[in-house]
Parts: structure tokens; C-alpha cells; sequence
């Protein structure tokens, strides 16, 4: 069961990063960062006021607990570490092209994977195996994709950040498993209502004090007269950025506490969302190059088959 619900999150978070895409393009990279923390926020805060005055029964999915400061200390840490990654990732997006972006993405499961094996001793089977060989051999084609369209990963400070950003999330990804194991099973065994609501709250706050700042920053360089960057303007695709990744960490969260659940193989599924953000970046933002990068993704499409048998 926990594997269908890595596919649903999958396909969201493939839309979600469409949605990025098209918000930030002509965009100032801040302001969309903070409103997407601000909706994802305003999705979870009705249900921790109703969960705290007891308005939703504890044995509900959409209880939220309050929590001890133990807990939140966990929480506030994960916010760290996302908002990071976005930040790296939302200024990365902004300048290249989303069938670039989200290869690279795709490479955060085999860190996770890597760390999954030496911190929590997961293993893989022989079905298993081979999905994860062949994704990693579609991002290598996909990498090199990125030549033909003038991107040279070793000179793109871009590029750079969205390394740093792949990175930060498979730190994300390995933090949930520690986060939501048993207390029995050597984790700390927090709620994933409890994990995804508080963690989309303290994002918020977060980044109030980054937006004051660079607005202020903003602000004196207008005053000295110096080369401002995009201004803000609103676009409708910067709301369905938060209400896709709200409900693909929905499902996310929700694969990892079922029994059984593999923090390497939901991660690996989740990075199927390349499918998806392609066909976007085809159809929606006719980027170049597109033919070169079918056969590629022909190969991470095996790759989530032989995934699927290696876990049915």
C-alpha cells in the first residue's frame, strides 16, 4: 500500500515543480518562495487550532498533536533544512530549463539511498537493484543532455545550486525516516501530521525574516540607484505550487509510517515526478531538446517498474 501512495505523491510533486516553473519565470525568486511557504502554512494552521481546542478527535488522519519542545526542536531543524534546499533550488529553477532541473533533482534517492544503507541498514532486492541501476544510468544520459542546449554543468553556478539543493533534500528525506521511526526501531516517532503541519508553519516564519530582509536590501539599492532584478507579479500557478506539494508531502508522509516502508524506494519513486514535469516542460513550456531526452526518460520509466515488482 505504502508504494501507491509514493506514485501519488510522485505524480503531485511533478506538478509542482511545472507550477514553480511557470511562477518563476520573469519572477523576483523571494516573494513566490515566501507565498508558497505562507499558503502551505494556511492549509495546515486551521488544523492545528482545531486539533489543540479538540474540534478533531486524536484518532483522526487530520489530528494534528501540539507537541513537546523535544519535538519541535526536531521539527524546526527539518525547516532549516527544507527552506535551504528551496532556496537553492527556487533561484536554480529560475534560471534553467525544468527538463534540466528535474533529472538533477532526480538524484537526490540515490544519495538518500546511499545514506538509507549506511544509516538505517536497508536492503534492496534483486528487482530493486535493478530499478535503482537504471535510473542511475538515465540521469547520466540526462546530464549529458544538457550540453546540447548550451548548459555545461562545471561553469553553471545554477547548476551549482541545484546540487546544494539536491543534497539538502536527501538530508530531508533521511531526517523523516529518523523522525517518524519507533522510538522501538532507534527513531523518535513523531506523528507525520504532526512532522508536516508544524514543519510548513515554522517554514513561514522563517522566511518572514527572509523577506524582510531582502526587502529591505531591495530597498537601499533603489535608493542608490543600483540595477534592480525581476520585480514580483502575481501569477494563479503560485498557489497550485502549494496546494500540490502540500498533498504530495501528504502522501509522502503517510507512505513512510505504513509498515514496511522504505525510505530508499519511496524516495526513488517520488523522483518519478521528472515524467511528469517533462511532458509539462514539452507541452506547456516548449523547451528544446526533446527528442534527445525521451530515450532517457524511456530508462527512469523502467527504472519505477522494476521498483514497483521489487516491492508488490
Amino acid at each position: 500500500m505504502w508504494i501507491i501512495f509514493a506514485f501519488i505523491s510522485a505524480t503531485l510533486l511533478g506538478l509542482y515543480d511545472a507550477s514553480k516553473k511557470v511562477s518563476l519565470r520573469n519572477n523576483d525568486v523571494i516573494p513566490v518562495l515566501f507565498l508558497n511557504t505562507l499558503f502551505c502554512s494556511l492549509i495546515f494552521l486551521p488544523l492545528i487550532i482545531l486539533s489543540y481546542y479538540s474540534e478533531i478527535h486524536k484518532d483522526s488522519m487530520f489530528y494534528v498533536a501540539i507537541g513537546s519542545w523535544e519535538e519541535h526542536r526536531w521539527i524546526l531543524l527539518k525547516s532549516i533544512i527544507v527552506l535551504l534546499s528551496w532556496l537553492f533550488g527556487y533561484f536554480a529553477m529560475a534560471h534553467l530549463p525544468l527538463t534540466i532541473v528535474g533529472p538533477i533533482n532526480a538524484t537526490r534517492p540515490i544519495i538518500t539511498l546511499v545514506g538509507a544503507m549506511i544509516v538505517f541498514g536497508e536492503a534492496l532486492n534483486y528487482w530493486q537493484w535493478i530499478g535503482v541501476s537504471l535510473s542511475i544510468f538515465s540521469l547520466f544520459l540526462l546530464s549529458r543532455s544538457g550540453k546540447n542546449e548550451g548548459i555545461y554543468f562545471r561553469h553553471n553556478r545554477w547548476i551549482l545550486f541545484l546540487i546544494f539543493s539536491a543534497l539538502l533534500g536527501a538530508c530531508s528525506g533521511l531526517l523523516d525516516k529518523y523522525l517518524m521511526a519507533k522510538p522501538d526501531d532507534g527513531g523518535v516517532g513523531l506523528e507525520r501530521m504532526f512532522t508536516q503541519s508544524w514543519y510548513n508553519l515554522y517554514q513561514c516564519l522563517l522566511m518572514v525574516i527572509i523577506l524582510i530582509i531582502y526587502k529591505i536590501k531591495r530597498l537601499k539599492n533603489a535608493l542608490a540607484f543600483t540595477k534592480q532584478r525581476n520585480a514580483f507579479h502575481w501569477k494563479w500557478t503560485i498557489l497550485f505550487i502549494s496546494v500540490f506539494l502540500s498533498v504530495a508531502d501528504f502522501a509522502y508522509f503517510y507512505a513512510l509510517s505504513l509498515p514496511g516502508a522504505m525510505i530508499s524506494i519511496v524516495s526513488m519513486v517520488r523522483r518519478g515526478s521528472v515524467i511528469v514535469s517533462f511532458v509539462c516542460g514539452a507541452i506547456i513550456l516548449r523547451e528544446r531538446n526533446l527528442k534527445a531526452k525521451i530515450i532517457d526518460l524511456v530508462f527512469i520509466l523502467a527504472g519505477m517498474v522494476f521498483l514497483w515488482i521489487g516491492s508488490c
